[in-house]
């Protein structure tokens, strides 16, 4: 498809599709996420140990290097679905953010200042201080209410507080939308603390549709697992044929991504893993474009946000590696999807 037929005003463009009567206009949104690894001001948060991420501690993180993260995040925020709609995403979820003031500083940059996002976030209990958070464009989302659901551990045991679910809803196109945005547990927990995340937020989406059987919801973020760990596959019940999956069933469109094509969103002892997913309900399926659908995915990928040399060759460029200060981007790749539905 030429470029030029993708210059359409805002951030989904219209196709034209020919067809034995009347063309048919599609409308295409993107959808994507990002963890921005550590996205922390230089001022410390009450309540949280935040210290590695202050001018006096161990990173050294005063205003020059601040101001140079928002500058490298804003970058890639900007550019993501820009290859199919130029004025970027609809939706974009991250994670690892400190607070409110570095998404507001964000929005600052010259990148994204023109771009019309509004936040979404709500301050949760991690220790460290880091948090989920939603950018929008209210011409193609229009938010209704928003909302933390915490994390429950066993027992409602808080000795390991950490990031909730991010829950926000309203409406695309038309149709009653929501979106999920996730941080579970990192490695150093055990598998079964990502299961029971896998567990909760699934009883979530079954709680939206038990009330409005028609919504679409997705569920997308850092799981820290792959595609067919159990927290994803079994716990979350993401599907990855087609064929099995029903309409308030879960589709994982990242399975073939990492095991067939070998492309995933971070690198750990040279090989890649998939834990930013971005994963939906059934009725996203199908070739019936009167409805919201699932058009494609990809992961987000530039030469600049691949380390080019020396030790970390071909690694995600990120901020920090080894104690040094790279001045990079993130440890992590975007993950997008596109959505599609023909416009009356």
């Amino acid at each position: 498809m030429k470029k030029s037929i993708l210059s359409f005003i805002l951030s989904f463009i219209l196709i034209t599709v020919l067809t034995s009567s009347n063309p048919v206009r599609i409308g295409m949104y993107g959808i994507a996420f990002y963890n921005l690894e550590n996205l922390f001001d230089t001022i410390h948060d009450n309540g949280k140990n935040d210290y590695e991420f202050l001018p006096d501690g161990t990173n050294k993180w005063g205003k020059m290097k601040y101001e140079n993260k928002l500058a490298n995040m804003s970058k890639v925020l900007a550019e993501l679905c820009t290859d199919r709609l130029p004025k970027g995403a609809a939706i974009i979820g991250v994670s690892e953010i400190e607070n409110r003031r570095v998404l507001e500083d964000l929005l600052k940059q010259p990148a994204l200042k023109d771009r019309d996002y509004q936040i979404i976030h709500h301050e949760g209990p991690d220790r460290r201080g880091v948090d989920c958070a939603f950018f929008y464009n209210p011409r193609f989302f229009q938010l209704e209410s928003s909302r933390l659901v915490p994390y429950i551990y066993p027992d409602n045991d808080t000795t390991y507080a950490t990031r909730g679910f991010l829950l926000a809803s309203g409406k695309m196109a038309g149709e009653n939308l929501h979106v999920i945005v996730n941080h579970w547990p990192s490695r150093a927990a055990v598998s079964f603390y990502r299961e029971l995340g896998g567990t909760q937020v699934r009883a979530i989406k079954d709680s939206i549709l038990a009330a409005d059987p028609d919504a679409k919801v997705i569920i997308m973020g850092d799981l820290n697992d792959d595609p067919k760990d159990k927290s994803v596959s079994k716990a979350l019940g993401a599907m990855h044929k087609i064929k099995d999956c029903g309409n308030h069933d879960l589709y994982n469109p990242w399975w073939d991504m990492l095991y067939k094509t070998g492309q995933g969103t971070l690198l750990y002892d040279g090989k890649w893993n998939l834990f930013d997913q971005i994963i939906f309900t059934g009725n996203m399926l199908g070739k019936d474009r009167s409805t919201l659908k699932y058009y494609k995915n990809e992961v987000f990928l530039r030469d600049y946000l691949i380390q080019q040399e020396g030790r970390f060759k071909g690694n995600p460029k990120r901020t920090h590696a080894s104690g040094v200060w790279l001045n990079g981007y993130s440890d992590h790749l975007p993950a997008i999807i596109y959505l599609v539905k023909e416009l009356k």
